[in-house]
């Protein structure tokens, strides 16, 4: 495949992966073949068709399902290729695999679902016949080509569900860092609701719907993969955070790149994840790997996530 030994500019940071190396992950790739407990998937990343696994998976043991399936398009996913279909399709085949899958979530659970402005309603429709929606989360997705006769598509959404009106939701984990451009006193002359650090005036501010923090991964971040659909690590750090805690199980139907396996470990939870592509699943494995050295996560830190190209800045200016 072209991405596979791909020639990069110098500077460029995207993560490879090698004809060898790809042999090497496959090994340590799972696929199963009889009914599987949580100990034997824990870490794991099971290297086969959705459908073919969905029957071997243990029952109720998923604290967070993470579901970030094709969108309604023509796309090419390495050896893989999605086609577009009537939006009545689409509803059904999301039904088709989604209502086998919920024998796999714990009473608690919480389900988040990415789409884009074409199948946000489709997708809509078919999760409220499952599960309780509780929000639709709006977040900039700031790369992307113009259009000459329409809007740029600079935004996606994620639905936020639960299985019942029992769940985790940790919002003290997952608030806000953003400058302060008008910071005003209290009577007594003190800062109100901000503080001052290194010349900058911030704020913590608890998390809405809409985000606009999010940085998607390209050339020059040591995350970015050759995935076309990849989602930023902040991304799931937020929904990780939020609605899991340590060593809760988070699970990924449509793994691709490993986004949310890495992130799942940086952050101390238990997961695993469903890739059918074999060069996708052999880079998770390397991306996990890596991550036993970094746990960093771009744009989280000291328990608060900045405001984009933020704090870097703030960064820079404390080793000044």
């Amino acid at each position: 495949m072209d991405h596979i030994n791909k020639k990069r500019a110098p500077l460029n940071r995207t993560l490879n992966i090698t004809n060898k190396e790809v042999i090497h992950f496959s090994k340590s790739l799972l696929k199963l073949k009889n009914r599987s407990s949580v100990k034997d998937i824990s870490g794991r990343v099971i290297n086969q068709d959705l459908f073919k696994t969905i029957e071997y998976l243990p029952v109720k043991f998923v604290d967070l399902l993470f579901i970030d399936p094709p969108y309604n398009l023509n796309k090419n996913f390495s050896t893989l290729k999605f086609k577009e279909m009537k939006d009545d399709e689409y509803e059904k085949w999301i039904d088709s695999w989604l209502k086998k899958i919920i024998r796999i979530l714990k009473p608690t659970a919480s389900i988040y679902f990415c789409c884009d402005w074409r199948t946000s309603i489709p997708a809509y429709n078919i999760l409220k016949k499952y599960f309780i929606i509780r929000n639709r989360i709006t977040w900039e997705r700031e790369k992307g080509r113009g259009a000459k006769d329409n809007w740029k598509n600079s935004y996606e959404d994620i639905w936020y569900c639960t299985v019942s009106d029992k769940f985790t939701f940790n919002t003290d984990a997952v608030k806000l860092k953003r400058l302060v451009r008008a910071p005003y006193k209290s009577d007594d002359g003190n800062p109100k609701d901000w503080k001052n650090e290194n010349g900058k005036n911030f704020r913590i501010t608890h998390p809405s719907n809409l985000w606009n923090d999010i940085t998607i991964p390209f050339w020059s971040m040591p995350e970015n993969t050759d995935h076309p659909t990849q989602k930023p690590e902040k991304l799931l750090a937020k929904i990780i955070l939020a609605s899991t805690n340590e060593n809760d199980f988070v699970f990924d139907l449509f793994l691709g790149s490993g986004t949310t396996a890495v992130t799942a470990k940086k952050l101390n939870r238990k997961f695993c994840g469903i890739e059918i592509d074999t060069v996708y699943a052999a880079l998770t494995l390397k991306r996990l790997e890596l991550a036993e050295k970094d746990k960093s996560i771009q744009g989280y830190s000291d328990g608060v996530f900045w405001e984009r190209n933020t704090l870097m800045e703030q960064k820079k200016k404390k080793s000044e």
